[in-house]
Formats: C-alpha cells, sequence, structure tokens
C-alpha cells in the first residue's frame, strides 16, 4: 500500500489537482483539510472522491484552538505525509515536528520567503525566479531544499502574468518530489536532500 497523503490548501486547488492527476505518486491523497470553506479546492476534491474537510480559525478561540483543531483533522487521516499546496497560514512547531511536511513556493528560496513572493521579486527587479519545493520547519520558507527550477522574469511581467508561468512550473515539480518521497528516495541530512538512485 502506498504512503497516506494530507494536502493542505487555502484557494483553488490547482497544485492539489496537479497531485491528483499525477498517475505515478506512489502515494493517495486521503484527506484534503483547507483554512478557507469557500476555497475552490475543496470541491476539487469531493469531485475525486477525496474526504475534504474545512477547519476555519474563526471557528475557534484563538490561535491555540484553531492549531489543535486543525492538527486533529490531520491526524484523524494518519498521514505519512503532509503536503501544503497554496496553504497560507503558518503552521505550530508542534504541528511540523510532528509529520513530514512539504511546501510548494513561488520563488528560488531562500530569496523571497513569505506570501508577497512573486510581487517582491518583482519589485527587486531580479530577471530570475522560480518555484521551490522543501522540507518545512519551525521557520517560514526556511527548511531543507527538495527541488527548485528557475522562470525568467520578463519585461512586461505583472505579478499575475509571473505567477501563471511559475505555477506551470509548480504544477510538475510538486507532484515529482511528493512521488520522490513516497517512493522512499529523500535522504535528508541537516539542510541537504539527496536523492536517492
Amino acid at each position: 500500500m502506498g504512503k497516506q497523503l494530507v494536502v493542505l490548501i487555502s484557494g483553488t486547488g490547482s497544485n492539489l489537482q496537479a497531485l491528483l492527476d499525477h498517475g505515478a505518486l506512489g502515494g493517495e491523497v486521503n484527506r484534503v483539510v483547507s483554512d478557507r470553506p469557500d476555497a475552490a479546492g475543496l470541491e476539487r476534491a469531493r469531485a475525486r472522491g477525496v474526504d475534504a474537510v474545512c477547519v476555519a480559525p474563526g471557528a475557534h478561540d484563538d490561535r491555540r484552538g484553531w492549531d489543535a483543531a486543525l492538527c486533529d483533522a490531520v491526524a484523524a487521516a494518519a498521514p505519512d505525509l503532509v503536503v501544503l499546496a497554496g496553504f497560507m497560514r503558518i503552521l505550530s512547531p508542534a504541528f511540523v515536528n510532528r509529520w513530514p511536511v512539504l511546501n510548494v513556493h513561488p520563488s528560488l528560496l531562500p530569496a523571497f520567503p513569505g506570501a508577497r513572493a512573486v510581487a517582491d521579486a518583482l519589485d527587486w527587479g531580479v530577471k530570475l525566479t522560480g518555484a521551490t519545493v522543501h522540507f518545512v520547519d519551525e521557520e517560514v520558507d526556511h527548511g531543507p531544499i527538495v527541488a527548485q527550477e528557475a522562470v525568467p522574469v520578463r519585461p512586461d511581467d505583472t505579478p499575475a502574468s509571473l505567477h501563471r508561468r511559475i505555477q506551470a512550473v509548480e504544477h510538475r515539480l510538486l507532484p515529482e518530489c511528493v512521488a520522490l518521497f513516497c517512493h522512499d528516495r529523500l535522504a535528508v541530512r541537516g539542510r541537504q536532500v539527496s536523492v536517492r538512485a
């Protein structure tokens, strides 16, 4: 039996769709969790017969209560791996130390961490940005890097046009990295991630 995957989303779920459409992940997405009840990705999951739930921060008294509810929602699916596919909230240290977590980020980390990565790259005037898949640790957009791919910045790019091209890379890179994990091909030593043959 393949690895069990829980995917966390906040929006449309296009990276979730890329995972669901991948033919050889070596794992199964068995639950999708969103922090927003209106996230279109929840419907993408349900359309494929995947359990999909919302754990909304506003439904809890404080951050600690939400953290606990999110952990419970993920733990109920007994994942081998948690995948952040456009999840726009910072996870607690207790969460990231409980499961392996992979994230996809729209820049070449460590450049441009945070929620404004695409706009920040344009504001800085870089000629290359890209996509990074990395393990999540207790710091934002900081954990060991699994894979990166560059995307050229065009002179006429807007945040939207650049983000579309980065997402096209993410939709390929994230499933590839999840598949490497599911097939036990990733070795992590400190900040270094290597791929086993």
